[in-house]
């Protein structure tokens, strides 16, 4: 006989204003069991994590069971160091009465911390290193990690996967894009979808071939609905009268056809995406010679490089944090001079950016704004006139979300209108830093996908090695 889960969500109900997120989700964590989280961008996922953490109540009901003596820590997508004074002080704040100092210590020393940094002064990396050395400390019964590799470097990612699978006797639940972190990592998929969850006991390996006949089932069952509604229709407009009662009772059958179809139809969606190209750029792209930049009496951060890129280049810089990464893109793309060397930029370029902190949208502003500018309800996308509504529609948002603020957006739901909004302009070199933070699967697909027929340049900053391998030429 299987163990009691430690945690146990059952039929939870959640929504968002009147917009339902959760509808009767169900989450079962055993000891040492290592499940990943997976589903699209605004699906739920945080929220049902917060819940499993006992952070919020769910609105709409369900029960939460967690097995007394059961110590549990989460990692947040976006950690908050408010309030402390160093990063000592917030790592210590998370230490039980039982747990040990000393290995927070090793911890933030394994993770490039002295742990007497002013958290206000911490980069998205360290930040994030910080509040992974918090969770870890504890050695928890369960550990909840929302998003856990963001703007971490490889070397760190790496060091995580080992530290993680070294903790056996802690139950994993991981919401991640990084399809190689959950296949080391995770023995069982839950897939949030449409408000529901589904278990699969397998790894990441078998996810997307069991999701994909999922959805192609239930395209099947829709279409036998529909075949159905149609003879109801049929009936209802051609059939006798006689026998009254019975007539109204098959009014009501239809009725529930339809509520039937309409649930089936509540959008899984699927991202459509496409680059606006503009006109073709010369054959060269960019040349340097010789580059170098520091700051202050530090070392520089570039010396003595050289690169030439041609039209059609798909480039990735890896390198860990703080290496110099944008720096390095700044320099390349005539954003910032060079102390020594030249940078050459060939012609007729048209250069889109995706910054790396989502600096560029005004939480203030709705969603349909930030896509057409606060210029009416038109986006322009590669010169041709589209409705936000419709091109909103291509990347997963809703009519509803029209006016909704950016401030209420997920962190994968900004991504993806950073996208939106990027993809709209013409075009023919790209400059994507760090393009995947909080992206959902299906969407790195397309992204993949948009970067591999684009007919312009792409330089990328990327820690995720699945979307580099997949994405870059060199």
């Amino acid at each position: 006989m299987a163990p009691p889960p430690l945690l146990l969500l059952q039929d939870i109900r959640h929504a968002v204003g009147t917009t339902p997120l959760l509808d009767g989700a169900t989450l079962s964590v055993s000891a040492g069991e290592r499940l990943a989280l997976v589903g699209r961008n605004g699906s739920g996922k945080s929220t049902l994590l917060r819940i499993a953490a006992g952070e919020i109540e769910p609105h709409g009901g369900g029960t939460r069971f967690l097995q007394p003596g059961t110590t549990l820590r989460t990692l947040p997508q976006e950690p908050e160091l408010g309030g402390h004074g160093t990063v000592w002080d917030y790592v210590a704040a998370g230490l039980g009465p039982a747990d040990d100092p000393h290995r927070a210590r090793t911890l933030l020393a394994a993770l490039g911390l002295t742990g007497e940094e002013a958290p206000a002064r911490l980069s998205g990396g360290e930040a994030r290193r910080a509040a992974l050395a918090r969770v870890l400390a504890p050695s928890p019964d369960i550990l909840l990690l929302d998003e856990p590799t963001n703007h971490l470097d490889l070397p760190a990612i790496a060091w995580l996967e080992r530290e993680l699978a070294g903790m056996r006797g802690t139950a994993l639940v991981l919401i991640s894009h990084d399809r190689r972190f959950l296949g080391s990592l995770t023995r069982a998929m839950v897939w949030l979808d449409r408000g529901v969850t589904r278990r699969l006991e397998q790894g990441f390996s078998g996810f997307e071939a069991w999701r994909d006949q999922v959805l192609e089932e239930e395209e099947r069952d829709r279409h036998k609905l529909d075949r159905q509604i149609v003879r109801e229709e049929h009936w209802l407009r051609y059939g006798v009268t006689a026998r009254r009662k019975r007539n109204m009772r098959r009014v009501g059958e239809l009725a529930a056809l339809r509520r039937r179809r309409r649930e089936a139809l509540r959008p899984t969606g699927t991202v459509r995406m496409a680059a606006a190209e503009g006109a073709g750029s010369g054959s060269l792209v960019i040349e340097a010679k010789g580059i170098a930049k520091r700051y202050g009496d530090a070392p520089p951060v570039v010396h003595g490089f050289s690169t030439r890129i041609l039209r059609g280049d798909r480039v990735g810089l890896v390198g860990p944090n703080g290496a110099g990464k944008t720096t390095l893109l700044n320099l390349l793309t005539g954003m910032l001079a060079p102390d020594e060397g030249v940078v050459r930029l060939g012609t007729g370029l048209a250069m889109v950016t995706l910054d790396q902190k989502r600096e560029a949208l005004d939480p203030t502003l709705s969603l349909a704004e930030t896509l057409t500018g606060g210029q009416g309800d038109t986006v322009f996308v590669g010169g041709q006139a589209r409705h936000v509504i419709g091109y909103m529609k291509d990347f997963l948002f809703q009519p509803d979300q029209a006016r909704t603020a950016v401030g209420a957006l997920s962190g994968g739901e900004r991504g993806r209108l950073l996208l939106a909004r990027a993809l709209s302009k013409p075009s023919n070199l790209l400059v994507l830093d760090e393009p995947t933070n909080d992206l959902d699967l299906e969407t790195l697909d397309l992204l993949e996908e948009v970067l591999a027929e684009y007919a312009g340049t792409a330089l990328v900053v990327s820690h995720d090695r699945d979307f580099l391998d997949r994405v870059a030429t060199g």
